[in-house]
């Protein structure tokens, strides 16, 4: 996905009441849009409760792979035909020194920082059965759904949970050294939609929280019984 603050060119020369009547930008906001709407519809008709109970009717174990694997889809079409908007000037660049070197480089360490954080979250979450692969797992050896078989806080978190990073995602979908229309229209729609979807309470936090000091301390006594082994 190529926008103004990667490869592309504004051009900030050019006033806004021109650059809103610029046939180019106007389809590429279009086109970025349907494409914006497109990975959203998925997203949601998909996890949809009465789609879901007739797509398990028909896929069985393989509904929760299904929807990875359409999601995934729909990701790769958004980035493949995303569409920068070149014609119209940037919102905001950092373009004046020192802050033209500083700037970006804040911004480089908060984003590592953040996908550091949204890749901890493997240690709190149970990977395999978010992607699906768990459930069919369960089912060749008989044991049923996975999630039957968390606690009820587990049950509740998954219930209300729709995106566990979007403190971390807004983070990276708003924190730029230069913010063009068309990534104005990307952070904006994907805010708004975590933001709408949002349901976590306080009892969701401390689940969270307890799960991963439980994890933590699992990993440091494997480590120290790996040293006490050796």
């Amino acid at each position: 996905m190529k926008t103004n603050s990667g490869y592309g060119v504004s051009h900030d020369s050019v006033p806004w009441s021109v650059a809103l009547r610029d046939r180019s930008v106007l389809g590429s906001l279009v086109v970025d849009l349907g494409l914006l709407l497109l990975f959203i519809a998925q997203h949601s008709l998909l996890a949809w409760s009465p789609v879901k109970r007739a797509l398990q009717s028909v896929l069985g174990v393989l509904n929760r792979t299904a929807y990875c694997f359409t999601t995934g889809l729909a990701l790769q079409v958004l980035m493949r035909y995303w569409q920068p908007v070149t014609g119209a000037p940037c919102l905001w660049a950092v373009r004046h020194a020192p802050w033209s070197i500083w700037f970006p480089l804040l911004c480089f360490s908060l984003h590592f920082l953040c996908w550091a954080v949204i890749c901890s979250l493997l240690i709190v979450f149970d990977y395999p059965e978010l992607m699906g692969i768990k459930q069919v797992y369960y089912d060749c050896l008989g044991l049923g759904d996975p999630l039957s078989h968390k606690s009820p806080q587990a049950q509740r978190l998954l219930s209300h949970l729709r995106h566990p990073v979007c403190l971390e995602l807004g983070v990276v979908l708003w924190l730029l050294p230069a913010l063009s229309l068309d990534r104005l229209l990307l952070a904006g729609a994907l805010s708004g939609y975590l933001a709408l979807a949002h349901s976590l309470d306080r009892r969701d936090l401390d689940f969270l929280c307890l799960q991963f000091r439980t994890k933590v301390q699992l990993l440091s006594d494997g480590q120290q019984d790996d040293h006490k082994g050796e």
